[in-house]
């Protein structure tokens, strides 16, 4: 290296070291909240904080007011294509997993329709997945015959599937899931 390359060169220093307290917090902020949600509620009036709170966990506050009619028609076609091609899928999945069909249906168009208005992402398909299907089948056909107890068998269907989605839900709350790269489990 020449001499007049090492002046160029600029030295890095190693930061101050922060106390124990300074770098835990610091470390669960940026868990927590790499995005810093909080940012954008500095030096806000409390009415607009609350405002802007709600359009945080509820998306469809921030862009309803927006929404128009050009949209509302390539919304319309793109919820017959995803209907025309959830109907089969949630009879199919709920045959996977031993349930009546009309909970396959419900379970293929409800979480679209929820997600549009609390989701994040405009491009995510949500809805169930035949991996989850088949995995509540196996799991709980372990314990409850699907043909001799059909009541029993759904109701543990459900009770699996709500404590699968609080946990989710959590995890999300938390920022420690990213539920958009994911599908529902049924």
């Amino acid at each position: 290296m020449d001499e007049g390359e090492s002046e160029s060169l600029h030295r890095v220093e190693i930061p101050p070291s922060k106390p124990w307290s300074k770098s835990l917090q610091s470390s669960l902020k940026e868990t927590f909240f790499p995005d810093d949600p909080f940012r954008q509620l500095k030096n806000k009036p409390i009415s607009r904080k609350i405002v802007l709170g709600l359009q945080y966990f509820i998306p469809i506050l921030e862009w309803g007011p927006r929404y128009s009619f050009e949209f509302l028609r390539a919304d319309l076609l793109a919820g017959i294509t995803i209907v025309s091609l959830a109907v089969p899928q949630g009879i199919n999945y709920a045959s996977l997993a031993n349930i009546p069909p009309v909970i396959g249906l419900y379970s293929s168009l409800v979480p679209p329709i929820v997600y549009a208005m609390l989701g994040s992402s405009k491009d995510v398909a949500v809805g169930p997945v035949a991996v989850g299907s088949l995995l509540i089948a196996s799991m709980l056909g372990k314990e409850v015959s699907p043909t001799e107890n059909p009541k029993l068998y759904v109701d543990l269907v459900f009770t699996a599937i709500f404590f699968a989605g609080v946990f989710e839900a959590a995890l999300g709350f938390l920022r420690l899931y990213n539920s958009d790269a994911h599908g529902s489990p049924f």
